[in-house]
């Protein structure tokens, strides 16, 4: 170490350049974030032709229908999502009845409400 960088530590002024140095850094990203944003904000809008259209068969609209369970194999051990039918996420046959389960009547339908029960 040269006695100049000896007399600077000693000084006291090497942290306060360091400071310095780093507050002007900040400084220089944070106006160099705010000239994108900026620049971000003035671009212009997508012409019409670059838009999104609706398929040619019309908006696609939400599919409900009910499935039949699917039985999970037994006595075959542990067996990971990948190795169940369908992947385990849902069955491929469609139910024969298309009306959804309900709660049997008189039944409070969760655990512990304080309802009847079952009769």
């Amino acid at each position: 170490m040269t006695t100049a960088w000896m007399e600077m530590a000693a000084g006291g002024d090497a942290p306060g350049f360091g400071f310095v140095v780093t507050g002007l850094a900040v400084v220089a990203l944070l106006l160099g974030a705010f000239i994108l944003g900026v620049r971000h904000k003035r671009r212009r809008p997508p012409r019409p032709e670059e838009q999104p259209r609706v398929p040619d068969g019309g908006p696609v609209r939400e599919t409900r229908e009910q499935r039949e369970p699917d039985e999970v194999p037994r006595g075959q051990g542990r067996l990971t999502p990948h190795e169940l039918k369908s992947h385990g996420n849902q069955s491929d046959r469609r139910s024969p009845t298309q009306e959804r389960p309900r709660w049997n009547e008189g039944s409070s339908g969760s655990f512990g409400s304080g309802g009847p029960g079952g009769r």
